[in-house]
């Protein structure tokens, strides 16, 4: 298995191995030791790049935070709307934590220690939702406030879906994600709007 990888490519080898053990064996489950085994290098190779499990998560939860940053970005090209624009990050958020749920759970996991790497990492996402939360609600109001309240519907949604709260036919398919995910959201409409300062 030690050509698993290409050379220079180690760190997210290891990454996907760990990512792959959490899945099936929880964050308990996870050792560095059992990630090198994985990829097929040696016990010591992992320590070049994370000096312990703690910071293999930190390094999980940064890549998770980067690339939900990136799919709510991706979401709202295009929409001026400030309500569409809210909704497109919100719909973007629950698909991101459906089709990524290792990193979801590790992102928000209170596990992690001295994780200022991936707070800074996850300002950007949450810069997103502060800055499309209030373009809804207008001046006058806490914009960090708002960004809250518009990230609990579509955090608590992801969280119902991979809880297995919601059934899981009713979400077996990205698009089925997507649809459910647009109708819950869309009830912010009656809840997080423009009002009066």
């Amino acid at each position: 298995m030690k050509d698993a990888y290409h050379h220079g490519d180690l760190r997210q080898a290891l990454l996907d191995a760990a990512v792959a053990l959490i899945a099936e064996h929880g964050l308990h489950g996870l050792s560095l030791r059992e990630a090198a085994r994985i990829v097929g290098v040696s016990h010591a190779a992992p320590y070049r790049h994370f000096a312990d499990k703690n910071a293999m998560l930190i390094a999980i939860a940064q890549q998770g935070f980067e690339w939900l940053a990136d799919a709510g970005e991706a979401a709202m090209v295009g929409v001026d709307d400030p309500r569409q624009r809210l909704n497109a990050y919100g719909v973007a958020y629950v698909r991101f934590a459906v089709a990524h749920p290792v990193h979801f759970r590790v992102m928000f996991t209170e596990e992690l220690t001295g994780d200022e790497a991936s707070a800074r990492a996850g300002s950007r996402s949450f810069q997103l939702l502060v800055d499309a939360s209030s373009a809804v609600v207008g001046p006058g109001h806490d914009p960090d406030l708002s960004a809250v309240a518009a990230w609990s519907w579509p955090h608590g949604l992801a969280n119902l879906i991979l809880t297995r709260r919601i059934p899981p036919e009713a979400v077996d398919t990205s698009e089925k994600v997507e649809a459910l995910a647009r109708r819950v959201i869309a009830q912010l409409d009656g809840v997080l709007g423009p009002t009066d300062p």
